[in-house]
């Protein structure tokens, strides 16, 4: 008798096999075909096609070869590349009551509990909860002008942060210089996200009934860690969340997304829970894809010393010497907004998005998406396709402004950010305008070498790279100094 302790992963491999052979069997003719992708093997179907590293850029060539939706099947699970941003649209948007549910996750979801997160959160009334509250929030620009002083002070002192130590931007772009326990474990806990959902690293993803083994079970290791992972979680949820409640209660709350989704209101238990973890969706959805946006303009501006040089000039056009910039100038400074477009566009700080979740069959474009497929935007593709962007591998933020009769090219943020996009873009805007107006950035010099940062554009992550940031003039600096207090 087979006990469990003699259980292989080839026993649960084999297992998961004869499962997808039954399937096969039983299932009925398809109304329309699957779209074009690589051909399948006997019994394995697709799972040597699946890519462990840099994925988009096997899913690029997929579209090259397959068309804007490619087709694999690993084990029974149906999953669909989308290689455009058209066909992104008119399935994630424009379909959005079939294409906005999330797969289930069982290392990352279930066990750890990002499930709860606006992320994996399974489409229906509690999502449809949490969008209300982005909604109401920072859904539009309007909503979001009331947080404008807070992020115009916050960037402030991050420029004073930059000024004292030039040499340390990784840990001014994250705030380690405050020294707050909440960001470090916040990054502790996206880090651990990224891990827990990345794909093939964990066996328990491939099969989801090895959630039930025992921890002490040999092969099960992976139970210790989603716990340790899990309690990082929690703790990153609930311990902003009750020091919010904490400064309300004493009346010293400035405004932040918490306060106001609690201001005058008494809570449910299941209200609780979704303002909590909306605040948690939120951070922790926008903290990376913003750290990683500013690492790409400094890294941008390094490189590429002219469009510094042009968005410098407007901003001392509109700007002036006497101030730092602000959310009002923002419509009055074009260039600069162009070149914070083609920042986020040249460097994908996501370069595939989380899977959707198909809720029931579809036929899009005559071929048949089954009720149950995943659904991978491959966005790196998207902000480098050149169907959309002319010559995609040239840093040119002209091609966001409109000129001699030619109209823009895609604003590439929707596709970066997707919801929650006014706050990772005002963010993003804030500290690129104030940033330029303060410092001259530049190639370091080393023993009278001048260091040329290397970038490898399909590495889909951003790593701070060295670079020379220095007070433009002495107006500048004056400037920098000034207090940046509420």
């Amino acid at each position: 008798m087979l006990t469990l302790t003699n259980i292989t992963w080839l026993d649960l491999c084999l297992a998961g096999v004869g499962v997808y052979l039954v399937k096969q069997v039983f299932t009925t003719k398809n109304p329309a075909p699957y779209p074009p992708g690589p051909p399948g093997r006997p019994l394995i179907g697709n799972i040597p096609d699946m890519p462990q590293v840099k994925p988009w850029l096997t899913f690029t060539e997929w579209g090259k070869k397959y068309g804007d939706i490619s087709h694999v099947e690993v084990l029974g699970q149906h999953i669909m590349v989308l290689n455009s941003v058209k066909t992104a649209v008119e399935m994630l948007e424009k379909k959005s009551s079939v294409y906005s549910d999330r797969p289930v996750l069982p290392m990352g979801g279930e066990l750890v509990g990002w499930k709860h997160t606006l992320v994996l959160l399974p489409y229906g009334d509690v999502f449809r909860e949490y969008r209300k509250n982005f909604h109401r929030v920072i859904g539009s620009r309007a909503a979001l002008d009331t947080y404008h002083p807070i992020e115009e002070i916050e960037t402030h002192r991050f420029l004073k942060r930059v000024l004292a130590k030039p040499d340390q931007l990784q840990a001014h772009v994250r705030q380690y210089e405050n020294n707050d326990p909440f960001v470090d474990l916040a990054d502790r806990a996206v880090d651990q996200f990224s891990r827990s959902t990345a794909t093939g690293a964990f066996m328990v993803d491939i099969m989801p009934s090895l959630a039930k083994v025992p921890e002490w079970l040999p092969g099960a290791g992976f139970k210790r860690v989603a716990r340790e992972w899990h309690e990082t979680l929690e703790e990153m949820v609930a311990s902003p969340y009750k020091f919010v409640k904490d400064q309300m209660a004493a009346g010293t709350a400035p405004k932040s997304f918490t306060s106001n989704l609690l201001d005058g209101r008494t809570l449910s238990a299941e209200e609780d829970h979704i303002v909590k973890w909306s605040a948690a969706s939120l951070y922790s959805g926008g903290a990376d894809t913003t750290v990683s946006a500013i690492y790409s303009l400094f890294l941008a501006m390094t490189l590429f010393p002219d469009a510094q040089k042009k968005a410098q000039a407007e901003i001392d056009a509109v700007v002036g010497p006497d101030r730092l910039p602000a959310f009002a100038d923002r419509d009055s400074l074009p260039y600069t907004e162009a070149l914070v477009k083609e920042v986020l566009r040249w460097n994908a700080v996501v370069p595939t998005a989380i899977p959707h979740r198909v809720t029931e069959d579809d036929i899009h474009n005559g071929y048949y998406i089954p009720k149950g497929s995943l659904i991978i935007p491959n966005v790196w593709f998207m902000l480098n396709d050149p169907r959309t962007y002319a010559n995609p591998s040239e840093f040119n933020p002209e091609r966001f402004l409109a000129k001699d009769g030619k109209e823009p090219e895609t604003d590439p943020r929707t596709i970066c950010f997707g919801f929650g996009l006014h706050l990772a873009d005002a963010s993003v805007w804030i500290s690129a305008a104030m940033s330029l107006a303060a410092f001259d950035i530049s190639k370091v010099v080393e023993n009278g070498v001048e260091i040329t940062p290397e970038v490898d554009p399909s590495s889909g992550t951003i790593s701070p790279s060295k670079c020379s940031i220095k007070p433009r003039s002495a107006n500048a600096l004056e400037l920098i100094q000034q207090d940046a207090n509420y």
